[in-house]
């Protein structure tokens, strides 16, 4: 798949888009046989001559969101869970449909000139063995992104974060100043999304009236997913939601280091600093005391 150049990310792959899963596999599928070495394959093309359909059409530019995302969620994944990801964890993150269209992603990834050479895998399971950091670091296009996704965010201000929640109100985190805010950074059925939804339920539930809120902040938009609203509020009732949430924008994306892995979490003191930074699934037994140590911060400062 040498010089193989062509831009693969998101796709979604769960009930009710059906359609978006199809299109994603015949992608991929399209890819896998008609790959060969030192054989190029422009994007242009295929959006041309080989998908022609909404729904693929529509696949392919999802799928050039996330590109030069994988890069960087490989590197904060190592660096804040201690292991690789697996294939099984990309698509998880990356909506793919499976581990299969991880490893196609992967391999398109290390075949493009344009992405730095820092990733070893084995032959014969296909997972990532190894990362090399400084191949990244050496590369002006992921540079700066890399220091940014490496950089500790405890005792640092939280961003100036608004937006617009699903029935269109305008909301700001200045709205909750002195309360102790866990900012919630997610996309509609990521895995551990979905997991970590009802723990975020009770928490809330458990320390609303002592001066703490989630802040969910939805991902959908920015990552190109096909949820409308009526949807994100279908799936809120369902896992009865009881904490405000709005759309992601690119510019609070940014101000908060360019998110790189779902669900990221920042829990804020009533002075506004974060004292806490948390990605992927994080239990109540874990999230509880760090709350209720920021409450008691929240509530020594306004003293």
């Amino acid at each position: 798949m040498r010089f193989l150049i062509v831009m693969l990310a998101l796709a979604v792959s769960t009930g009710g888009f059906a359609q978006d899963d199809d299109a994603e596999r015949r992608i991929i599928n399209y890819i896998k046989e008609n790959a060969k070495p030192d054989e190029r394959l422009v994007l242009s093309v295929l959006y041309n001559e080989v998908f022609t359909t909404p729904d693929e059409r529509a696949a392919l530019d999802k799928l050039t969101g996330a590109f030069f995302r994988i890069p960087l969620f490989v590197i904060e994944f190592e660096d804040r869970q201690g292991r690789l990801p697996t294939l099984e964890d990309i698509a998880g993150q990356f909506a793919f449909y499976g581990p299969e269209a991880a490893d196609v992603v992967l391999s398109v990834m290390q075949s493009d000139p344009r992405v730095p050479k820092f990733i070893e895998r084995d032959p014969k399971t296909r997972e990532i063995t190894r990362i090399d950091i400084d191949a990244v670091k050496a590369d002006e296009r992921f540079n700066r992104a890399v220091e940014r996704t490496l950089t500790g965010w405890e005792g640092k201000s939280i961003p100036a974060i608004s937006g617009t929640s699903y029935s269109g109100e305008e909301m700001n985190i200045g709205q909750f100043s002195g309360k102790a805010v866990l900012v919630y950074v997610w996309f509609t059925n990521c895995p551990p999304c979905v997991k970590i939804g009802p723990e975020l339920v009770t928490l809330q539930e458990t320390y609303e009236d002592q001066g703490f809120t989630v802040l969910g902040l939805n991902a959908d938009r920015i990552l190109k997913l096909k949820y409308d609203d009526a949807y994100r509020a279908e799936y809120a009732k369902k896992i009865g939601v009881n904490y405000p949430n709005l759309h992601l924008t690119d510019d609070v994306r940014a101000s908060l280091g360019n998110v790189n892995i779902f669900p990221t979490l920042f829990l804020v003191d009533g002075s506004g600093t974060i004292v806490n930074h948390f990605v992927n699934f994080q239990s109540r037994e874990v999230l509880g005391p760090a709350i209720e140590k920021a409450l008691a911060t929240s509530e020594s400062g306004a003293n």
